[in-house]
């Protein structure tokens, strides 16, 4: 992740941690049992965000620690898991020594490393022998009901949607770990759910990281791209999904 991008992620993980930060949580199970991890194992997480997948291992018995080049993230995540090993450290040079660990897991982070192999490198690099590696992102657009929202901001912003990435379709992450040399051992597709009570929590959510000003002005865009997501009881549900793979060296 560059430098540039990691201020911005610094800069938006408070909201961040209000309102995505456990979004994923239930493709964390899938995850750890394709690693095939109990309790008592040594687990990093790359890209930890504001650490609620760290909090929820440790509260499971794991020995946990994570990294993240954000330092907003890594001061959240050292609050959220105390008892987790937080360092300041991203793909491309994770500060940890070799095979440290019995399972890396990256969740909607590998994306953003410069080199998608040389960072699966990196994290076999830790890896202790017979450790996996345990990555996930979002599924396809045709998946997530929160991509109505974006396609609609990115037609007030005068922008075309983009073409989903590789790495978001079918056999998309499981490439990356096959580029990489590793054994793919697991695979699959998860639902995820994201709710927002009401108008505001929707608004600040979709456009979190954001200042005031623009949240002002694309309010309207989200509240009216997001109507048919509307509940009864007045706030918002999305029916989303992630895709997760974990491979072997």
């Amino acid at each position: 992740m560059s430098d540039d991008i990691a201020e911005i992620w610094s800069a938006a993980a408070d909201d961040w941690s209000t309102y995505w930060a456990a979004s994923a949580r239930p493709v964390w199970p899938a995850l750890l049992s394709g690693a095939a991890v109990a309790p008592g194992a040594r687990v990093l997480d790359v890209g930890c965000g504001s650490g609620q997948l760290l909090a929820h291992l440790t509260s499971e018995g794991f020995v946990v620690a994570g990294a993240d080049p954000a330092p907003r993230m890594v001061e959240l995540a050292r609050e959220h898991a105390p008892g987790a090993d937080v360092r300041l450290g991203g793909f491309e040079a994770l500060p940890f020594p070799d095979g440290a660990f019995d399972a890396v897991l990256a969740v909607n982070s590998l994306q953003f490393a410069e080199d998608h192999v040389a960072a699966l490198h990196e994290a076999a690099r830790v890896l202790a022998p017979g450790g996996a590696i345990g990555i996930a992102s979002w599924a396809e657009t045709s998946r997530n009901d929160i991509e109505t929202v974006e396609d609609a901001l990115a037609a007030a912003h005068d922008e075309e949607p983009g073409e989903d990435p590789d790495y978001r379709l079918p056999g998309g992450l499981e490439a990356w770990l096959t580029d990489a040399g590793l054994h793919v051992v697991a695979a699959g597709i998860v639902d995820v759910t994201w709710e927002a009570p009401d108008d505001g929590a929707l608004v600040r959510g979709i456009l979190f990281g954001e200042d005031d000003a623009t949240i002002e002005e694309f309010a309207r865009v989200v509240r009216e791209a997001s109507a048919p997501f509307r509940t009864s009881a007045g706030g918002y549900r999305f029916a989303n999904a992630f895709r997760f793979a974990v491979g072997r060296p």
